[in-house]
């Protein structure tokens, strides 16, 4: 799993049938101080993620392992939102605190 700042969305009007129905967000890879650390990410959004929260997202074959992407051909999924983040005893992020 890796941690991620939802910053947009990406809507698609025509693609693979089974891709129907799917939310894509757009993603910023971040570290533990919430810096970004390399490319954006389109990920398709298995938990109704909205823009500004952090949030979990795992790549490759594991993406295809949710109820919602389950072989479907994706490559990046959101299974989870981020409520908060503790590093060393020390909470580095905090849903609502931003």
């Amino acid at each position: 799993m890796l941690l991620a700042k939802v910053v947009g969305t990406v809507v698609s009007s025509k693609k693979e049938q089974s891709m129907e129905g799917l939310r894509f967000m757009l993603v910023q890879p971040v570290d533990v101080d919430a810096e970004p650390t390399g490319p954006h990410v389109v990920a398709v959004d298995a938990v109704g993620a909205g823009h500004g929260e952090y949030i979990l997202y795992a790549t490759g074959s594991s993406a295809r392992q949710t109820c919602v992407t389950d072989k479907r051909p994706c490559d990046a999924v959101i299974m989870a939102i981020v409520d908060n983040w503790e590093v060393a005893g020390e909470i580095r992020y905090r849903k609502g605190d931003e």
